[in-house]
């Protein structure tokens, strides 16, 4: 009998509810399951590329997607963007995926040691800040909203203050002439960055927490929503829709491989840091105000002093 690769597909995640797969792990399952239906599939392949069985695992492997799923018959099946992208089966809603997300991330830290952590939002600030430093040359620092004075009423603080900030030395490789040259344009060798964090995006949240990027980071040169996970291709377009009206750009964190996060959508650089609204945090945030310190020295010295940067 030929394999029906869309409903076996579908079978199989239903049959692991919650639980996410590559396309490779599924191709894999799918060719370790069905071997004799495989080996029919490898047999009539015109293709010169399907000669092998891993090159057949391949094939199974790039015809696996949500264009092979009938809507009517998958509409709990779902995916995560960036790379490599999953699969899975959920009976819950976005918003019941999002609550539950921060949910099991605040009893996570409730928890005694000998139970296994849950990943939190906190948990990936110090991955964002080794990364920025590592592949941008940033110098990072985290933002706590609970350190401001709260004059903006409940959840005030939420709007104005970024998780993150970075400051990027666009000295770094100058000449010492021509440092000494723009001393005082100090504000031509730096570009402040501002980055909100958020450990899952979907359709539900995406909006509530891209203008939160937006309000927290109106001061900055470069603004960023930053996601340990992001949910759908819908969520996707409604970022770059976005993303053309305000700027703001995204950044898809992979915590367990550092190496494979990326940018996926730029940041619009503003060409003017807004010195007023930095005033404002800086006087009710003490983060902040010890953010405003560290590039007022390098502006004065030349030198970021990245140890300071890496407590």
């Amino acid at each position: 009998m030929p394999l029906n690769l869309a409903n076996t597909v579908i079978a199989f995640l239903k049959d692991h509810p919650d639980e996410k797969f590559t396309a490779r792990q599924i191709a894999e399952w799918v060719f370790q399951t069905f071997p004799e239906e495989c080996q029919n599939k490898k047999a009539k392949s015109k293709s010169q590329s399907v000669r092998s069985d891993d090159d057949l695992i391949r094939q199974i492997q790039s015809e696996i997607g949500p264009r092979m799923m009938d809507p009517k018959k998958a509409a709990q099946i779902k995916t995560t963007e960036g790379r490599p992208r999953k699969y899975y089966f959920t009976g819950k809603s976005d918003e019941d995926e999002v609550v539950q997300a921060e949910s099991e991330a605040r009893q996570s830290s409730d928890a005694s040691s000998a139970q296994p952590a849950k990943t939190q939002e906190a948990d990936l600030y110090p991955v964002i800040a080794s990364w920025l430093r590592a592949e941008h040359g940033l110098y990072a620092m985290r933002i706590d909203e609970k350190r401001s004075s709260n004059q903006r009423g409940p959840n005030g603080n939420k709007w104005l203050y970024p998780d993150l900030v970075g400051m990027e030395d666009l000295s770094a490789e100058w000449d010492r002439e021509i440092k000494d040259c723009v001393k005082q344009y100090a504000d031509k060798k730096t570009r402040l960055w501002s980055f909100e964090v958020k450990l899952l995006i979907n359709r539900s949240n995406v909006r509530e927490a891209y203008f939160q990027a937006v309000s927290n980071s109106s001061w900055a040169s470069f603004g960023y929503l930053v996601a340990g996970e992001i949910q759908g291709k819908d969520t996707m377009q409604e970022l770059r829709m976005l993303f053309a009206l305000h700027g703001i750009g995204v950044i898809q964190l992979e915590p367990d491989e550092i190496s494979e996060s990326q940018i996926i959508i730029p940041a619009r650089e503003r060409p003017e840091i807004d010195w007023n609204t930095c005033n404002r945090l800086a006087t009710e945030n003490s983060d902040f105000m010890e953010f405003i310190r560290r590039v007022r020295q390098f502006y004065q010295t030349g030198d970021p002093r990245a140890s300071d940067w890496e407590k």
